[in-house]
């Protein structure tokens, strides 16, 4: 089916949470919106919304996408029908709308779902926005490949024995979504020996950001937080 006459949906990474390390592209795209999209949690607060908040418009129409808490995929699935229906009811009216998505779009990112909802039927513009991963490995002064190595991203919910043999055979190792699994991470790197050569990260670029070595972690960990784990030698000297 080819792509109707209407309105545009933007996919805007908003970046990791400081509101400076949204792009340009992202921040006129936000100002001059009509229509605003963002998913919320459980009825909390939105994240990419704060990020991008004093860039929205005060007369900025917002579509509120609120995801149930839930391991079950069913009620987000709904969530994201229901954000998809309004979001294309603005695109037939010939409104473009703007979809904020925290760090980029299409790395983790809930636009995700929408884009496989709507861009066979709707222009879709993807704007890239800075990932956590990046932002965690700047604030944290650690390089992540440099040459030929490799980099290996993981989520933390992975079983044990999959996280320890993704983990002993990387390079250099992102491990995201770290949260309640942060015993579970701490032990399995512990056990490789590889706790010296680890770095955790929480809340990158927010005021409340902490950067210690994961040997000195917190016992709990927030859903923004990350370990960074570089294997090889110093690729620059």
């Amino acid at each position: 089916m080819g792509k109707r006459m209407s309105g545009t949906l933007y996919g805007v990474g908003v970046g990791p949470g400081a509101p400076d390390l949204i792009t340009l592209r992202a921040a006129r795209l936000i100002a001059g919106a009509q229509v605003v999209a963002y998913p919320t949690l459980a009825g909390a607060a939105s994240f990419a919304r704060a990020i991008a908040a004093e860039l929205i418009a005060p007369d900025a129409r917002e579509i509120i996408m609120d995801v149930p808490m839930s391991v079950e995929r069913a009620p987000a699935q709904a969530a994201y029908d229901a954000g998809a229906v309004q979001i294309a009811d603005a695109l037939e009216a010939g409104q473009d709308v703007v979809c904020l998505c925290e760090g980029d779009p299409f790395f983790y990112g809930s636009f995700m779902y929408l884009f496989a909802r709507l861009s066979a039927q709707y222009r879709v513009e993807v704007v890239p926005g800075v990932t956590s991963v990046t932002a965690c490995a700047a604030r944290a002064g650690r390089p992540l490949v440099a040459r030929n190595e490799r980099l290996t991203v993981l989520p933390g919910p992975l079983p044990e024995d999959e996280l320890r043999d993704r983990i002993a055979g990387a390079e250099s190792v992102v491990i995201m979504k770290v949260g309640r699994h942060l015993p579970k991470i701490r032990a399995v790197i512990a056990d490789l020996g590889l706790t010296d050569l680890a770095v955790y990260v929480e809340r990158a670029t927010l005021p409340d950001e902490l950067v210690l070595p994961l040997a000195a972690a917190p016992e709990c960990a927030p859903y923004f937080s990350m370990i960074l784990l570089t294997k090889g030698a110093d690729p620059w000297l």
